[in-house]
């Protein structure tokens, strides 16, 4: 009888344990089947942080301070992760099928000039207010050496050492226009 009581005590201490301890979901708010984790691919993940990226970075459209006198130099050129992410976009060269085909950019140059740079008279945009647009249009020649290796049906490898593309980039921008106090008329 004494082995008997001390069983049904140890039992019910495991059992008050187990329940205390978080392991059964009793009561409480579940989302049901979707609180279950779902594994994502990582060209997935890779593609939406390439997406969050370059939004964040070459599609925000700034509003700098007003003009004071003549035309002012527009932005800084495009940074060479700018020109390569739109020439990849443009013309997509990321591998090919391994062992089917497989392409390459080696030896990357870019050359960038400036085509145009002017600015637009005063005019009101909702959400923003009185500016001029300050248009600045890039030309970038992207040279590089270009390997294609074809691996079937007959493998062989092609290879150009003289290969560009030109990547032309617009970085417009807004100018906030100074009031009439200001000194500045529009």
């Amino acid at each position: 009888m004494k082995k008997m009581n001390s069983r049904i005590a140890a039992s019910l201490l495991l059992l008050a344990a187990a329940v205390t301890s978080g392991c059964f979901g009793f009561g409480g708010f579940s989302l049901g089947i979707f609180s279950v984790p779902v594994p994502v691919s990582p060209y997935f993940q890779g593609a939406y942080e390439d997406m969050s990226f370059e939004n964040d970075r070459y599609s925000q459209v700034p509003v700098l301070p007003p003009i004071v006198e003549g035309v002012p130099e527009g932005l800084d050129a495009p940074s060479d992760d700018e020109v390569i992410r739109l020439l990849e976009r443009a013309k997509p060269d990321n591998g090919g099928v391994p062992f089917l085909e497989t392409r390459y950019r080696n030896d990357v140059r870019i050359k960038k000039e400036l085509v145009a740079d002017y600015v637009d008279p005063p005019r009101f945009f909702p959400m923003v207010g009185a500016v001029q647009v300050h248009h600045v249009h890039y030309k970038c020649t992207v040279y590089y050496e270009q390997k294609v290796r074809v691996g079937w049906p007959i493998p062989y490898t092609i290879e150009k050492k003289d290969a560009q593309e030109i990547v032309y980039i617009d970085k417009d921008h807004l100018h906030a226009v100074a009031q009439e106090g200001e000194g500045v008329e529009m």
